[in-house]
């Protein structure tokens, strides 16, 4: 889920900022230190905007720098269990396929992709044995996220489900409706 968030921080302003308005200087910090950032709490900082308060500043002898204390807006990504995600099948391996979903990574194990024995070809397909359902490159699908782990904190590892009704590649969501409605 996308959540606008307040923060508030110390941020070292470089002289080479000094001729910018102090806001445009701060802002120029925080988006470096900032977007890109993964933590098990924000989740991941898409983008730093709107610096709301800058404090006095303080230079601290021999660094040449001036030292603020801000508070701004960000907006965060935070995967969240249960979560209804759509996303767009970036690879496809024999154990699964990757589904970029917003800023970050999903991956759907092999056996929940759908209710079928799913194999694998060498031209990365994957495909259902009774129901000759395929899942490629490029697909877009509707998944749930069903594990999140910030184990390794720069690359969260999602996990997620395509096996309930409602989910999967958007073909075979509009073919079930349709085959419902038949009844």
């Amino acid at each position: 889920m996308f959540y606008e968030v307040k923060m508030k921080d110390h941020v070292r302003v470089p002289p080479n900022l000094f001729k910018l308005d102090i806001k445009d200087a701060v802002l120029s910090v925080l988006r470096e230190k900032y977007e890109g950032l993964i933590d098990k709490e924000l989740g991941i900082v898409i983008k730093a905007f709107e610096v709301d308060n800058v404090g006095e500043g303080v230079i601290i002898p021999g660094d040449g720098a001036a030292y603020y204390e801000v508070t701004f807006n960000a907006i965060a990504y935070k995967p969240e269990l249960k979560e209804v995600v759509e996303g767009k099948v970036r690879d496809i391996q024999d154990f699964g396929a990757f589904l970029t979903i917003g800023p970050v990574e999903g991956m759907v194990h092999i056996g929940q992709i759908m209710d079928d024995h799913v194999s694998f070809s060498k031209d990365k397909v994957l495909m259902g044995k009774e129901t000759k359902r395929t899942l490629k490159i490029g697909d877009t699908c509707i998944a749930r996220i069903i594990a999140i782990s910030y184990k390794d904190p720069n690359n969260p590892k999602i996990g997620l489900t395509m096996r309930q009704p409602g989910l999967g590649k958007l073909e075979w969501i509009k073919e079930d409706k349709n085959s419902q409605n038949k009844k």
